[in-house]
């Protein structure tokens, strides 16, 4: 009994080996294929070795802006544009001029070549290079974050060559021929989806949305600008809400909302916010852009250059965010 315990063990022991020498194996041929499918370019740094030739180093060389360089033996060689394993083959085709039988390793140490775009509603928006690995929030955590006017939407562009976007809202998009997918950027930062922190490809492009906003200005406690929340009907009330109510010396029968009427101008739209406020009138619906100005007892009708710099004041102030 106690030998039939041991041949057991054993048995087992050996199967749990073999398993993981398996996994190991899957995995390590994996990365090897995921390497040798990456496509050099300028700025990459690499090293090639040959191990029948001695005059092969260990040395990075880079990848020159014309995508070439100047190896032993061959020269000057195009490398730019092809995966590893395709250079590695033309090195050997290069290479069997010289010696015989050449076995050729090509690393990729530094990767320059990678870029990933990032606009919109972004801290520090431009073209990032993917050093390995990059997930969409590492990628926007590299761009400076979302700024406070973020929107609720990011669309991530994919070349159709890279294949479909991992997600569910993806779609193929004929013209220009890539792969377009909108991810709840909310959700993301929050953690709340995880599924679709992706991992980003080369040459994306990612864009985040600009949310709508309104101002408000004048004898409120909190002056600045606002993200309308909801997504629906946005009101007076909710952006005297968001300003933390109105001053002392605040004249709430006096306000105004400055709107603009479809061209480069703006309209001047009468609030009662005294009369709102006692329910003796509807809340009034904003729009994005709206700039609500409350003035003071003292203050009369505003002008209309006194109009235009208070819109240029309220779009300078301080925009209060979702994140």
């Amino acid at each position: 009994m106690y030998c039939a315990r041991i041949v057991a063990s054993l048995l087992i022991g050996s199967l749990t080996l073999t398993a993981q020498a398996g996994s190991s194996d899957v995995q390590a041929d994996a990365m090897m294929t995921q390497e040798g499918s990456y496509v050099l370019g300028s700025n990459d740094r690499i090293v090639v070795r040959c191990v029948n030739a001695d005059e092969f180093s260990s040395t990075p060389v880079r990848i020159d802006n014309d995508g070439q360089v100047t190896l032993p033996f061959v020269g000057r060689t195009v490398l730019a544009g092809l995966t590893v394993t395709e250079a590695e083959r033309q090195l050997t085709d290069q290479l069997s001029k010289f010696i015989q039988h050449p076995q050729i390793q090509l690393n990729v140490v530094e990767s320059h070549s990678q870029p990933a775009s990032v606009f919109g509603a972004v801290r520090n928006p431009g073209s990032y290079q993917l050093e390995g690995r990059k997930t969409l929030a590492e990628v926007l955590s590299m761009a400076g974050g979302l700024r406070p006017d973020a929107g609720k939407t990011l669309k991530l562009t994919r070349q159709a060559t890279r294949g479909p976007i991992p997600l569910p809202t993806s779609a193929l998009q004929t013209k220009g021929d890539v792969t377009v997918a909108e991810i709840n950027v909310e959700e993301l930062v929050r953690g709340k989806a995880a599924f679709a922190d992706i991992e980003v490809q080369p040459h994306d492009v990612i864009s985040v949305s600009q949310a709508d906003l309104v101002y408000v200005v004048g004898k409120v406690r909190k002056p600045g600008g606002f993200i309308m929340t909801g997504g629906g009907d946005f009101t007076v009330l909710q952006a005297l809400s968001m300003a933390e109510g109105l001053d002392k010396t605040a004249a709430g029968k006096k306000a105004v909302i400055l709107r603009k009427d479809g061209s480069s101008g703006r309209i001047e739209v009468p609030v009662d916010i005294d009369r709102i406020m006692s329910g003796q009138a509807p809340d009034a619906p904003m729009r994005a852009e709206d700039v609500l100005f409350v003035p003071n007892n003292n203050a009369k009708s505003a002008g209309m250059k006194t109009l235009d710099i208070l819109v240029q004041t309220a779009t300078g102030m301080a925009i209060y965010g979702r994140y």
